[in-house]
């Protein structure tokens, strides 16, 4: 079976990386109505926090997923996962994405 590969929308998502090292990698993501991260995978876990209330849809190559995220919400994912993100709504959409490069790095975060 062939995977589809994302959404058909032009619209990219706008990544900032707030800040990159060793340890983390924190990216802010805004979306404009219909813009999408494109196909892609991370090399890391990470976790996501909501800064809007906003329609999340994320293709997993099969099928297209919808959840209705508030502002503060968060979730997790394993690395390696393919996906592609799309805002949904009819307003902008953000969250914050972080990564994490090692596993101490959830020990040096908690002291």
């Amino acid at each position: 079976m062939t995977k589809l590969r994302g959404f058909s929308s032009t619209i990219p998502a706008v990544p900032t990386v707030q800040q990159d090292d060793e340890e983390i990698r924190i990216t802010r993501w805004d979306f404009e109505p219909g813009a999408v991260t494109g196909w892609h995978s991370h090399g890391w876990p990470y976790f996501v926090v909501m800064l809007t209330d906003s329609l999340m849809l994320i293709h997993d190559g099969l099928n297209v997923h919808e959840y209705q995220r508030k502002a503060g919400d968060t979730y997790s994912r394993a690395a390696g996962i393919e996906h592609d993100v799309m805002n949904g709504s009819d307003t902008r959409m953000a969250f914050v994405e972080i990564e994490i490069k090692r596993g101490e790095a959830l020990k040096f975060l908690g002291t």
